[in-house]
């Protein structure tokens, strides 16, 4: 079938995306599923910064590739041998599918699946399967995935492993994001950190990622939470919300603040060091955002020791998808999780290269792009 999708062309064009268009919104040809895989319509899908580190060449991909992969949608069609999920099910996608068989699977979410990160590497489904073509200059070429969902696109095919029933009566864009931004941040803070009651937790870095994580501790009973970014705009909102302190990184190094644990959400090396800093004794720094690979950070080993801290780098929030994910869903049908706050702005799929202006910019927590019926 043809269906309309978000290309990226070339990796590593120049700011503002908006004039270099490095994404363009065409019509794609997607295979039909095969076994262990699911047609699904998407209804939203959110923009993330794991889209920009591959447009910005922080994380290099191969090209063409139709980006997107915090998405959520309805099943359309299923393949040969799925039979536990249902035609008409709205599903979340997930960044990390896992074959459950490797020894990373058997790690409780720790580690990441080792096929599926191939993968996801490869720009292919599981299997090596690319189901995306379009007419290229030569002739019919191959459109890579892009992190095993590329769902910036009115439909996708998904390995069955990438896809999380989530009850229909959650909204598409809440479920989109419930996908990436909190799976990753939420567990994060559940999953790594683990606070006991009393402890405090500090988020470092206010994206979709570090907000999801923020809302996740706020919805704990635990001690003082505490909010850090550079912007002053991100600290009142993060007030706003509930947060018991908010600092830039200069406050927290001037005041010696410090908590419990500390997540990294900002991707950033210096960013590290201040939650390193900022970590008390007997704590831990967890690390979940994604710099240059030629990013290097300093600490002091022997604080380390010293202090018993532990550094913990949480990939996917050390999740398991399946199990995770419907816990989250269950939260915010509690009202402890409100998702909706993420939503910064709900756009069309053709604002594409100026969202990712207003993500570099750090003018947006999370943008969802929001399809409509008629144009699927």
């Amino acid at each position: 079938m043809r269906i309309t999708g978000a290309v990226l062309e070339e990796i590593g064009r120049p700011r503002p995306y908006a004039q270099s268009q490095p994404i363009a919104v065409q019509e794609v040809e997607l295979d039909p599923p095969g076994p262990g895989e699911i047609l699904v319509r998407i209804e939203a899908a959110g923009i993330c910064h794991s889209d920009l580190s591959v447009v910005d060449g922080n994380r290099v991909r191969p090209v063409p590739m139709l980006l997107g992969h915090e998405s959520a949608g309805i099943v359309e069609q299923l393949g040969e041998g799925v039979d536990d999920v249902a035609v008409g099910d709205r599903v979340a996608m997930c960044f990390l599918p896992r074959c459950e068989q490797c020894p990373n699977c058997r790690q409780d979410g720790r580690l990441p699946c080792t096929p599926g990160s191939a993968a996801n590497n490869a720009g292919v489904l599981m299997g090596d399967r690319i189901l995306l073509h379009r007419d290229g200059p030569d002739g019919p070429e191959q459109v890579k995935h892009h992190l095993g969902v590329s769902g910036f696109a009115t439909r996708v095919v998904v390995n069955r492993a990438s896809a999380v029933p989530v009850g229909n009566d959650v909204p598409p864009d809440i479920a989109a994001v419930l996908g990436c931004a909190v799976l990753t941040g939420g567990g994060a803070v559940l999953n790594a950190a683990d606070p006991q009651p009393g402890d405090s937790v500090m988020i470092v870095g206010l994206g979709g990622v570090g907000m999801a994580a923020l809302l996740t501790a706020l919805s704990l009973d635990i001690g003082e939470v505490i909010a850090v970014d550079a912007l002053e705009s991100k600290l009142d909102l993060a007030r706003q919300w509930g947060a018991d302190a908010a600092y830039t990184p200069q406050q927290v190094a001037e005041q010696g603040v410090k908590a419990t644990h500390v997540v990294e959400c900002a991707g950033h090396p210096r960013a590290f060091e201040t939650a390193f800093k900022a970590t008390g004794v007997g704590g831990r720094t967890v690390t979940i955002g994604l710099p240059a690979p030629t990013a290097l950070s300093e600490i002091s080993p022997l604080t380390v020791t010293a202090e018993a801290r532990t550094i913990i780098g949480s990939y996917l929030g050390s999740a398991v998808p399946a199990r995770d994910i419907p816990r989250y869903a269950d939260l915010w049908r509690e009202g402890k999780l409100p998702v909706e706050r993420l939503i910064s702005s709900r756009i069309r799929l053709d604002q594409i290269n100026e969202a990712m202006d207003q993500l570099a910019d750090g003018l947006a927590i999370r943008q969802v792009i929001m399809f409509d019926e008629e144009e699927a």
